[in-house]
C-alpha cells in the first residue's frame, strides 16, 4: 500500500501530537510552530492505514524540517517547492534532499538535550535582560560572529519582534554588547537558539555564564533543554558539555540556493 501524503489539519492533531511526542527533542519545532505560529506553519504527514510515517515542517515558506524514512522523504518532498530555504533533515535524507534541490552550503549539526537534575550552573550578575532597544547591537553580533550562518538571516527587526516569545540574555563590556543567547521556553521543552561572543572576548567564561543563566529561566518552565550546535565547533560543544548538555542526534543542516 502507497504512502499517502496529507496536510495536517484539526482531524489529524491527534495522531500527530501522539507521534512527536515518543520524541519531544527529536520534534521539537513540530510541536512549537504547530502551537504557536500555525499561520506560518505547514506540516505535511506522510501515512499508512492510520500509521505516521513520516513528517514534513515548513516554517514561513524558508525553514524545512524533514523527520521519518528514507520512502516517506522522498514523498513529501513532492509537497515543497522553494528555491531558497534553510534545511534540517536526518542523515539518511540527503540524496533525497540532492534529487529535489541542490545545497549551497551543508553542516554536520548534533542535538544536545539537558534534563532537569543534569544541569551544571555557572551563575554570573554580568548577565543581564536584552530589550528591542538593544536588537541593533545584537544583529550586529551575530553578523560579526557568525556571517555565513546568522548573515543570511539575522536582522534588528525580526530579533525585537521575537522578544514576545524568546528570551533573550546578554553581557556589555564599555557599554557594548559583548556576549548573548537566546531561549525560546514552553512547558513542554524548551530550547536555546543563538548563543554568540566577540571574538575578542571569549575564554573568559561569558558563554558559560549566558547558558547557565538561560538554564535558570528554563527550568522553571520546563524538564528538558535543548540546544543545536555544528559538530566541529568544538569551543561551543565544550561550553554546553560543562553545563550538562549531552549529545542527542545528528543531523544535515544547510542552504538551497545561491551560496
Amino acid at each position: 500500500m502507497q504512502l499517502e501524503i496529507v496536510k495536517l489539519g484539526p482531524s489529524l492533531e491527534g495522531a500527530f501530537e501522539g507521534h512527536v511526542r515518543k520524541d519531544i527533542p527529536h520534534y521539537f519545532f513540530f510541536l512549537l510552530d504547530w502551537k504557536y505560529n500555525r499561520e506560518r506553519t505547514e506540516i505535511w504527514l506522510a501515512m499508512r492505514q492510520d500509521e505516521i510515517h513520516g513528517m514534513m515542517l515548513v516554517y514561513d515558506r524558508r525553514i524545512v524540517q524533514l523527520r521519518g524514512t528514507e520512502t516517506a522523504a522522498e514523498a513529501l518532498l513532492s509537497e515543497v517547492d522553494l528555491e531558497n530555504a534553510e534545511i534540517n533533515v536526518e542523515p539518511q535524507h540527503r540524496q533525497a534532499i540532492l534529487g529535489k534541490f541542490p545545497l549551497a552550503k551543508e553542516y554536520e549539526l548534533v542535538l544536545m538535550a539537558l534534563r532537569r537534575g543534569e544541569e551544571h550552573l555557572y551563575p554570573s550578575e554580568d548577565v543581564v535582560r536584552l530589550t528591542p532597544d538593544d536588537a541593533g547591537g545584537m544583529a550586529d553580533l551575530m553578523s560579526t560572529v557568525d556571517p555565513e550562518i546568522w548573515g543570511r538571516i539575522i536582522e534588528p527587526e525580526r530579533i525585537a519582534a521575537s522578544m514576545d516569545r524568546t528570551l533573550w540574555l546578554g553581557i556589555f563590556r564599555d557599554g557594548k554588547l559583548v556576549s548573548l543567547g537566546n531561549a525560546t521556553m514552553t512547558d513542554i521543552a524548551s530550547s536555546i537558539g543563538a548563543v554568540a561572543t566577540h571574538g575578542s572576548y571569549r575564554n573568559r567564561g561569558y558563554a558559560t555564564s549566558i547558558v547557565s543563566a538561560l538554564l535558570t529561566e528554563i527550568l522553571k518552565v520546563s524538564d528538558l533543554a535543548l540546544i543545536h550546535v555544528m559538530r566541529d565547533n568544538a569551543p561551543a560543544r565544550r561550553v554546553y558539555g560543562k553545563v550538562g548538555f549531552r549529545s542527542y542526534r545528528n543531523y544535515l543542516f544547510g542552504f538551497t540556493g545561491p551560496s
